[in-house]
């Protein structure tokens, strides 16, 4: 038991300061990225056996910060005084002047996002989420089953995700996700 637990202590005094970095890049919030931190350990430890030593356990880490903060990206865009205090830390540089730039931006990063898409994909996440229709309706629409749109608006929105997390900010994804468009 002890070697195991002082493997684990190497693991977490290698990785720490890169998992709470990233979990910081994306929360902008020095406590939300140490509880990643400790968040992220924990799943490890829970899981050590079924880890794979063949596969990157660095990729394995930064997918689960990752996860781990679309989680609480989720949770905050539902929770009004999380909500409040995310929203007011991502924006403690505002400045009114720049607003219409970052409308533009976020506009541009979006559209980037979408492009990124196949053209049914694409065609699929526009009639959700752009003309509201349900998945039932697109699947008449499109004449596929429902559950090939459940599963391409799923795939699209993975994509987007990713995208928005490697080109954009805090802000612009707690919006997408508070107004559902995530």
């Amino acid at each position: 038991m002890e070697h195991r637990e002082a493997a684990f202590r190497k693991l977490f005094d290698l990785y720490r300061h890169d998992i709470y970095a990233y979990g910081k890049s994306i929360l902008k919030h020095d406590e939300y990225a140490e509880e990643i931190v400790q968040d992220v350990f924990l799943k490890i430890w829970l899981n050590r056996e079924k880890l794979d030593p063949e596969l990157s356990f660095r990729s394995y880490i930064f997918a689960i910060t990752r996860n781990l903060a679309i989680n609480f990206l989720h949770k905050a865009a539902n929770d009004a005084r999380l909500r409040e205090e995310v929203f007011y830390k991502s924006q403690e540089s505002y400045n009114p002047a720049e607003n219409n730039i970052d409308a533009a931006y976020y506009d541009r990063i979006k559209q980037q996002a979408i492009d990124i898409l196949s053209p049914r994909r694409r065609q699929i996440f526009e009639l959700s989420r752009n003309r509201g229709m349900s998945y039932e309706e697109i699947s008449k629409e499109l004449g596929i089953s429902v559950s090939t749109v459940k599963n391409q608006m799923s795939a699209a929105l993975e994509t987007i995700r990713n995208f928005l997390f490697a080109h954009s900010d805090l802000t612009l994804i707690i919006t997408f996700i508070a107004f559902g468009w995530l």
